[in-house]
């Protein structure tokens, strides 16, 4: 039976609770008065993906491209009409992954950018993301061609430390608290907190009431309903 909506292939496992935020947030935003009216989705999530830390920050670990770029093209063959990937390392190797296939990969890196610089225009953005994030520049450029600045926390390793609970599956009050108490102070001396890695995501409610935000995962959801669900007429 065919689709009623475009079908979406979704690049997971990285990590697998990323994965499922994602999905929660597609079901929960979109319009449906039965099962029919959600999206057809398919997802592999493979948390064997090789390390995306390992090899951009250490230096050690196995290049994860043809493994981003096997199950894109799986993805396209099993009839997705559009991919996305929730994970903002692994938007370093967003090239080679739409150099491989013939849908298009909605870039989350680039729909951020676009929407602060569109509800932000040249502000200061306070960068809450991985470590291999900074060192590779993945939101640097598209920041800058953007006509927004770029801060960093104080202590990025504690970040780092809170974005390796949740790979542990410690969601709890502890890593909460310590997330909002790190943003607030990044926040003090930014215009717009940019949620930048989906791991942060998981617990980004967190920040409520910590004034400007945006969640790069909550991009890439109103991305992918926009493109999959009907337009009104």
């Amino acid at each position: 039976m065919s689709s009623a909506h475009p079908v979406v292939g979704i690049i997971g496992g990285m990590g697998p609770a990323a994965t499922v935020d994602l999905m929660r947030r597609l079901v929960e935003r979109t319009p449906a008065t039965d099962d029919a009216d959600h999206l057809h989705v398919i997802v592999e999530s493979n948390p064997q993906i090789p390390s995306r830390i390992a090899h951009l920050i250490e230096g050690t670990g196995e290049d994860p491209t043809p493994e981003l770029v096997r199950i894109a093209r799986n993805l396209e063959q099993a009839g997705a009409a559009l991919l996305a990937m929730p994970c903002n390392t692994a938007h370093f190797y967003a090239p080679a992954i739409e150099a491989a296939v013939q849908v298009p990969l909605l870039n989350m890196v680039d729909l951020t950018a676009k929407r602060l610089a569109m509800e932000f225009p040249a502000a200061t953005v306070g960068l809450l993301s991985s470590t291999a994030v900074h060192r590779t520049g993945v939101y640097h450029q598209a920041l800058a061609t953007a006509g927004l600045s770029l801060l960093l926390p104080a202590d990025q390793e504690e970040v780092m430390d809170l974005i390796r609970q949740v790979k542990r599956g410690d969601t709890g009050e502890v890593v909460r608290s310590r997330f909002r108490i790190i943003a607030l102070a990044l926040r003090e001396r930014c215009d717009v907190l940019l949620v930048a890695c989906t791991e942060l995501s998981v617990i980004a409610d967190a920040l409520q009431g910590a004034g400007a935000l945006v969640d790069s995962q909550e991009v890439l959801v109103d991305a992918i309903l926009d493109a999959a669900l009907p337009k009104e007429s």
